[in-house]
């Protein structure tokens, strides 16, 4: 099975992601990922993605589906895979349709996370992390620390990320509209996308995802 997942920031893509693939027993594939582990082995595709990232660049597209492209060859694919992050534009999605029909695969499904922005930014602004330890995350709304300020695991200060202050936020979702949106009408063109409230709780998403892809 070969599935795109997409949605907005603050949707829980990553972690349907995981979930869903591991569920589907496919690869999970992130861009994220993939420019890491081409950084860190030194590759072309890595210098010229580290050469983007590093001076606060979106990777080219044509960087980007060099790498989708040599991860769509590894042999681990065959049963499936799960794609997130990418494509997250137009011609993203036009590439990655070339690559499939030159294998002649295609996609079995395109699940589409919705979320309304007022959630997106609560979700997102309300984000609390734990200066000693990044993996310790608060919510202001959701799960509050019981000192305000303070992290429950380690005692550490708790702070807000840049990239989460609301108006941060607003800028990627507005980024979102205009680039990333557009893939969604090209795929609901191709009769492949379902799309899923990600509101609730992480389970609960799961299963919509689950029924959805039959």
């Amino acid at each position: 099975m070969r599935i795109l997942l997409i949605g907005p920031p603050g949707a829980g893509k990553g972690t349907q992601a995981v979930r869903l693939a591991a569920h589907l027993s496919i690869q999970h594939i992130s861009t994220g990922d993939l420019f890491r582990e081409h950084i860190a082995h030194g590759t072309e595709l890595g210098q010229n993605a580290h050469t983007h990232i590093g001076a606060g660049l979106l990777v080219p597209d044509e960087v980007t589906i060099g790498v989708i492209k040599e991860r769509l060859a590894r042999p681990d694919t065959e049963r499936g895979f799960l794609l997130d992050g990418f494509p997250r534009n137009l011609a993203q999605a036009q590439a990655l349709d070339g690559l499939l029909a030159d294998s002649k695969l295609r996609l079995d499904a395109v699940l589409d996370l919705e979320l309304p922005e007022d959630q997106v930014v609560r979700r997102i602004a309300g984000r609390r992390l734990c200066r000693q330890n990044h993996e310790h995350i608060f919510h202001v709304g959701y799960s509050p620390p019981e000192v305000a300020g303070i992290c429950d695991l380690c005692g550490g200060e708790l702070y807000q990320r840049e990239d989460d202050r609301e108006a941060t936020v607003r800028k990627r979702l507005e980024v979102y509209r205009n680039e990333t949106a557009p893939v969604v009408d090209h795929y609901q063109a191709q009769g492949l996308v379902t799309t899923i409230s990600a509101h609730g709780q992480v389970h609960e998403v799961l299963h919509r995802a689950l029924d959805a892809i039959g």
